[in-house]
């Protein structure tokens, strides 16, 4: 299924890969290039300051979906070696195809990212396992998709503050990445309380050129996510 935004989350893997492993620096500064800035989702589009360090970009990326930090990290670790990430990591139907782009042409993936709801649910548990690549990558992908603001979609039914959740709302914890598109409401994450865990993958695609759907797809997932806090709660 298309799933915009989450394929990000391989880029977030494949940086804290390399500085776990010293191919990069988390403190490195990398400028704003005029030939990747996009509109749409991000903060640093909006800002003067016109370079940030890896681990600053990783937050934007993280916390607001930034496009812009998105294509200077992809530039910087390379679309090649985030593909081979997804296939070392046994991803078949999952993967992050392209830059993110104001419009695509015939020449270009059709989609930013594709991914399947067992493959996505499967990787986060390995994430809240600590046990996706090395204890230190997990660790360091979990920091930061805990700074998420979009908390529109599952967690959407648990009624945190997106701007104050890490580590933890109303003895809940959330770490979670979503994906918005023109036909497209994808959210990936674990929600839980102390010992009880749910990794889930919720995506709803939809025909992008005919009735607008989003109302519909965003009362579904809530409801998902009504149904896993109902159960958390039972249980913890």
């Amino acid at each position: 299924m298309k799933t915009a935004s989450i394929g990000k989350l391989l880029l977030l893997v494949e940086v804290a890969r390399q500085c776990a492993e010293g191919e990069l620096s988390g403190a490195t500064v990398l400028g704003r290039d005029p030939g990747l800035l996009v509109a749409d989702s991000g903060i640093w589009q909006h800002l003067d300051v016109e370079g940030l360090s890896v681990r600053d970009l990783c937050v934007l990326v993280s916390s607001v979906s930034d496009n812009l930090a998105t294509n200077v990290l992809l530039k910087r670790v390379g679309l090649r070696k985030v593909r081979h990430l997804a296939e070392s990591l046994g991803l078949v139907h999952t993967a992050l195809l392209d830059y993110v782009r104001d419009h695509r042409g015939p020449a270009d993936p059709a989609t930013l990212s594709t991914g399947s709801a067992s493959e996505l649910s499967g990787l986060m548990g390995r994430l809240a396992r600590n046990e996706l690549l090395s204890p230190a990558v997990s660790q360091q992908v979990n920091h930061w998709l805990a700074t998420c603001v979009d908390l529109s979609m599952v967690s959407g039914a648990f009624g945190f503050d997106p701007l104050a959740h890490a580590p933890s709302d109303r003895d809940f914890f959330v770490r979670n990445k979503t994906g918005a598109d023109a036909g497209v409401r994808a959210d990936v994450g674990t929600l839980g309380r102390e010992s009880v865990r749910f990794d889930y993958a919720v995506i709803a695609n939809w025909d992008a050129s005919g009735p607008d759907l989003r109302d519909g797809a965003l009362s579904g997932m809530r409801a998902i996510g009504m149904t896993l806090r109902t159960i958390i709660e039972s249980a913890s």
